[in-house]
């Protein structure tokens, strides 16, 4: 073999390991190997930094590894001496003479130190970044130069009440520049949460990622306004234009559309022929339409923070003034049904003729102003959340974002779309992608929680919730997925009693669009002393009576649900009998109200009619099955596994539970929570429902 000592072919076989050592082979090899894995762990930290192709790294690994036996075969064929590199046969006899050399040592050590130093810091960023802070994205470098944020405008007008006002200018002009996709524009929910002039400008590019800021002050008089704008440069702290605006009431909307034109200028906006009539045109010509528009915008904002009836009646009403005063305005009307489908959705359902009506309004929103992208949310929220109708909804928040790029609550509800139609991970995507835009809304942090709680990825779920927390400590959504990531992730007792103790006071884990099981019936967090047996307890959670109907309801049904649980109906027989006159007239005039159903189920177990208990819930399963609905569906399907477990039915019970832990459903069912929750007790000595318990077979995530 040429190029290879003769003395390989001489060497007896029992001695080639003790040849290996004699000709550095072994030295040769771990020193390869030290040094290769250094510059790996090197140039995978380092290339990316000057945003060097991954296709270079993968030749350099693919070296490396080539070149490993050909260091080795080198290494049995010669040694470096003093005099330079020689035949190994030729320097032999004069190794025995000369003092081994232990550089190599010193080599290897060095390596080794290094790569593990690396090795360590890289699994430390990693770990502190697995669930990313919104800071930590905001303080990259690579903030684009176009993105904006536009604060809170400040009201200097004598009449403190004026306040909706300079909010709706403030809107108006992040609405117009959202529409330019040169931009990155921040949502106005991360841009509410600072004051109009904050101190600390750097701090906000940070933690909105954003290269500038707009901050401006509104000062109204009888019929004259003043609007004061400055863009700023946050990251230097630093004024790149500003302007004073003095006009007449009526020029409003003029002076709207030339800021934002300014702004698009300084920052070297591109606008195409559309976007540039977007920023010209006005919602009206109509300045006391416009007036009672901005009144509404105020009350609908209050409104789906409280989530009060009253605040969605107040809203609706101004907007509905305002389109008496002018019926072509369209945007008006998009927020209109777009408030009514909200109240729907959250605090009370529809009827049909009414949801009807919804349909229509969002439908004069669109021939009115088919360009116009808040209607076509408006409408892809009634396919949404009025008929659960996915397709049709999607293609209507698409052309959403086709009109107003930066749109954000058109991308936040097609990843609720997707995780409702089983797109688990298309869902979570959409949701991060929300996030860049609008990094202060502790809803989507919550929501992302929500999606890995259904997917049983606990770890994953609290951290998600815990950011949501850091950004509002009283986010119903992001304390609900901390809590049941514990509960449900470990069916740690009191782990999750020490969990609930660190939210706000008095609050109360639920959210209308995920009820089903019982759990949701008397509240997550009152459910938990149920969890503890103290029956007594829950009961003291539901003991205010009230005089809303809709909160009469849940109150008598959970107090209901607890006497069952506890199994001494037969001690609350006139709750019963309100409770089941309420929820009768419920399901009558609300024929499509699954939870109701699930309500009126219990009050049946209570009255020990359980044929009549299982037919509702097999007929609100029915009404929303799981192919209909991933995130809900599965909790419905649970209330109808604890029927069935609470009527005797004991293998059908552990059938469902069986198909539950094969889907992701983590937010209603999971193993831990199986072992320690008291509505599965008549079943729990049942063999396949103990088999469920071991694990023996597999089910799913």
């Amino acid at each position: 073999m040429r190029g290879i000592s003769p003395e390989v072919r001489r060497v007896n076989p029992k001695n080639f390991f003790a040849e290996l050592k004699r000709r550095n082979v072994y030295k040769v090899a771990v020193a390869y190997a030290v040094v290769g894995w250094l510059l790996v762990q090197v140039t995978t930290q380092v290339f990316p930094i000057f945003e060097i192709p991954n296709w270079a790294l993968r030749l350099i690994v693919l070296a490396i590894i080539i070149g490993f036996p050909i260091a080795l075969v080198l290494a049995w064929a010669f040694e470096l001496t003093p005099e330079g590199i020689k035949r190994a046969e030729d320097v032999d006899l004069a190794t025995k003479k000369r003092p081994k050399s232990r550089v190599w040592i010193y080599v290897v050590v060095l390596g080794a130190a290094l790569s593990i130093g690396l090795f360590f810091l890289i699994r430390f960023t990693v770990k502190n970044n697995v669930a990313p802070r919104q800071s930590e994205a905001a303080t990259s470098s690579l903030i684009s130069q176009k993105s904006i944020a536009v604060l809170p405008f400040e009201n200097l007008s004598d009449d403190k009440n004026a306040a909706y006002f300079a909010d709706g200018i403030q809107d108006e002009i992040l609405t117009k520049l959202a529409s330019i996709a040169d931009l990155k524009v921040i949502s106005r929910t991360s841009t509410e949460k600072y004051k109009s002039k904050p101190e600390d400008l750097k701090t906000v590019s940070q933690q909105l990622g954003v290269a500038n800021v707009v901050e401006g002050t509104v000062q109204r008089a009888g019929d004259k306004v003043r609007v004061n704008v400055q863009l700023i440069d946050a990251r230097a702290d630093a004024h790149l234009w500003a302007k004073t605006y003095d006009r007449d009431i009526k020029d409003v909307f003029a002076v709207e559309s030339e800021v934002s034109q300014e702004i698009a200028d300084a920052l070297q906006a591109k606008l195409s022929p559309a976007e540039a009539t977007t920023l010209s045109t006005a919602p009206t010509r109509d300045p006391e339409a416009y007036d009672l528009f901005l009144k509404g915008e105020f009350e609908e904002r209050e409104a789906e923070s409280s989530l009060k009836s009253a605040s969605f009646d107040r809203a609706a009403a101004f907007y509905q003034q305002a389109l008496n005063r002018d019926p072509n305005f369209a945007l008006a009307a998009a927020r209109l049904a777009e408030s009514r489908i909200t109240r729907h959705w959250f605090v009370s359902t529809l009827s049909e003729s009414e949801l009807a009506e919804v349909k229509s309004i969002a439908e004069h929103a669109l021939d009115l102003a088919p360009d116009l992208a808040e209607a076509h949310i408006a409408l892809g929220r009634f396919y949404y959340h009025g008929k659960r109708q996915y397709e049709e909804a999607l293609k209507e928040f698409r052309r959403a974002l086709e009109l107003q790029p930066n749109n954000v609550e058109a991308m936040e509800y097609s990843g609720y779309i997707y995780r409702r139609q089983g797109q688990w991970q298309r869902g979570l995507s959409e949701l991060t992608k929300c996030e860049e835009r609008d990094p202060r809304d502790a809803s989507l942090p919550a929501n992302i929680g929500a999606s890995y709680c259904h997917l049983r990825m606990w770890q994953e779920a609290k951290r998600a919730g815990l950011r949501s927390l850091a950004l509002d400590p009283h986010n119903v959504v992001g304390m609900r997925t901390v809590y049941l990531s514990c509960l449900n992730g470990t069916g740690d007792i009191k782990e999750a009693r020490r969990t609930l103790q660190t939210f706000p006071f008095d609050e109360h884990l639920s959210t209308n669009s995920l009820r089903g099981g019982v759990a949701t019936i008397i509240g997550d967090s009152t459910y938990l002393y149920v969890i503890e047996r103290d029956f007594a307890a829950a009961l003291s959670g539901w003991k205010n009576e009230t005089t809303d109907p809709d909160e009469t309801r849940a109150r008598l049904a959970a107090r209901v649900a607890i006497h069952v649980l506890a199994g001494d109906s037969a001690s609350a027989p006139g709750e019963i009998e309100k409770a089941r006159n309420l929820l009768e007239a419920r399901v009558r005039e609300r024929q499509d109200d699954v939870f109701a159903m699930t309500q009126l189920s219990w009050v049946n177990l209570a009255l020990e009619q359980n044929d009549e208990a299982l037919r509702l819930e097999d007929h609100a399963v029915g009404l929303l099955p799981v192919e209909r609905d991933a995130l809900t569906g599965p909790a419905v399907l649970t209330g109808l596994a604890e029927i069935q477990a609470r009527t005797g039915k004991s293998g059908e019970a552990v059938k469902t539970l069986r198909r539950l832990l094969s889907i992701p459903a983590g937010l209603s069912v999971s193993i831990p929570r199986l072992k320690i929750d008291p509505v599965w007790d008549p079943i729990r000595n049942d063999p396949g429902f103990q088999k469920l318990l071991t694990g023996t077979e597999h089910i799913g995530p």
